[in-house]
């Protein structure tokens, strides 16, 4: 017993020991970090993980996309220079990190994560201007908050995960709460104007307004019950 219990913690201290060894090899930075990072690397290796159609809508300057659903990802990033820095981001951390995890198993040896992803990016003013309105505008919005019940706006996308957790009882409070409460779901990517103007960089976002004041907001996910709280 003595020996088989020696071979399981030598095997268990492996283990950890090459998951730590291939942790270090990943680099998870903020914006402007990742940014000056990009600036003082030669024909740096960026790499955008998001869907085909989140990179044509916007993207980081000579990017290439590499979308982590595809089920070619592993083959596709294999043209990559494994020995040069690989910069990485999504939309806000979540695929970026199962992708730079992918890369280190595959023997990139520097990966630079962009913390928090693409939002963060361009909440910290990173973006290239555009003054095209990219969904809703401002004005639109404020008709939106026209109410003499309380409204709340629930900033998600179909690709965030907290988002899916907390869309089942969203929808049941719509209809639930109706009578005092306006819960108007709109998708982040379709209204990134109103993302930059609002200065959202996470999601899930939720605003809730009275009298068309905004009174709570919170970002991430947030349990049915305690939501609850602030909407009775």
């Amino acid at each position: 017993m003595k020996l088989k219990s020696l071979v399981v913690f030598f095997l268990l201290t492996l283990v950890i020991s090459c998951n730590a060894q291939t942790s270090k090899n990943i680099k998870t930075i903020d914006a402007l970090a990742f940014a000056e990072k990009i600036n003082t690397t030669k024909n740096p290796q960026i790499l955008d993980v998001r869907t085909p159609e989140e990179f044509n809508l916007e993207h980081i300057e000579n990017a290439v996309n590499e979308n982590w659903f595809a089920s070619d990802f592993a083959k596709n990033v294999e043209k990559l220079d494994k020995n040069k820095a690989v910069f990485v981001y999504c939309k806000s951390g979540g695929r970026s990190k199962k992708a730079t995890e992918k890369l280190a198993e595959l023997g990139f040896k520097n990966i630079y994560e962009l913390e928090g992803g693409f939002l963060k990016w361009d909440a910290a003013g990173l973006t290239k201007p555009n003054d095209k309105i990219i969904g809703m505008s401002n004005q639109e919005y404020e008709v939106l908050l026209n109410s003499d019940k309380k409204v709340l706006i629930d900033f998600y996308a179909e690709w965030c995960a907290p988002c899916k957790l907390m869309t089942p009882y969203l929808l049941k409070m719509q209809n639930n709460l109706k009578d005092k409460v306006t819960i108007i779901r709109l998708d982040a990517d379709e209204h990134k104007t109103l993302l930059k103007n609002l200065k959202i960089s996470t999601l899930p976002t939720l605003l809730l307004y009275e009298s068309k004041e905004l009174k709570w907001s919170h970002s991430g996910y947030i349990s049915e019950t305690d939501l609850s709280k602030q909407l009775n």
